[in-house]
C-alpha cells in the first residue's frame, strides 16, 4: 500500500479491543516517531509508552473521555523546549511542530500496523504530567490511544477541495 493510500484509510478510532499490542508492533511505531524530522535535527522529543492496564487507566485524570481508556496502551509525546530549535529572526519556537510530525510518523505506522490511533490534544496537562512523570521543564504535547479497532465508522471526514487550498506561484 502506497503512503497516500494509508493516508486515505486512517481513521481515529474511539472503541478499541482489549487485546495487547504485541511489543515489536509498539517498538516499530516508536522508532518510526524516533525517525521523524525535527528542526534543525535537535530531535527534543521524548516518548512514553503506557501498557499497563492500572496506569493507562490512570490517564483518565487528564482527559475523562471513556474511549482513550478502553485502549491498552497510550502514547505520551513529550518535548523538552529547550533543546528545540528558535528561528533567530523572530525567536518562533519550533518544538510544537517537532512533536506533531513525531506523533504523526507514529500515527501513520500504527494504521500500517493495523492498529488504531485518536490524537488526543486536549487534555490537562500538569495531570498527565504527574500521572507520566513528567519532569517540570518538559512539555507533554499530545497523546494518542493505541489499540485494535473495535469498531471503524464510515469514510474519513470530509476535507476541503484542493482548488480551495492550494496557490501556486503566489497567494
Amino acid at each position: 500500500m502506497s503512503v497516500l493510500q494509508l493516508i486515505k484509510r486512517r481513521r481515529s478510532i474511539r472503541k478499541y479491543k482489549p487485546n495487547q499490542v504485541e511489543r515489536d508492533k509498539l517498538e516499530r511505531i516508536l522508532e518510526a516517531g524516533r525517525l521523524a524530522p525535527s528542526a534543525a535535527n535537535r530531535q527534543p522529543w521524548h516518548f512514553i509508552a503506557v501498557t499497563d492496564p492500572e496506569h493507562v487507566a490512570t490517564l483518565r485524570a487528564s482527559y475523562a473521555k471513556p474511549w482513550e481508556v478502553t485502549a491498552p496502551a497510550i502514547l505520551a509525546v513529550c518535548i523538552e523546549p529547550s533543546k528545540s530549535w528558535v528561528r533567530k529572526k523572530d525567536g518562533e519556537e519550533f518544538w510544537k511542530v517537532d512533536a506533531a510530525i513525531a506523533l504523526q510518523n507514529m500515527v501513520l505506522c500504527a494504521a500500517e500496523e493495523g492498529l488504531g490511533t485518536c490524537w488526543i490534544a486536549s487534555f490537562d496537562e500538569e495531570d498527565a504530567r504527574k500521572v507520566l512523570g513528567v519532569p517540570n521543564d518538559v512539555r507533554v504535547v499530545a497523546m494518542t490511544p493505541l489499540g485494535y479497532p473495535d469498531e471503524v465508522k464510515g469514510e474519513v471526514t470530509e476535507r476541503k477541495d484542493l482548488k480551495e487550498i492550494v496557490h501556486y506561484e503566489k497567494w
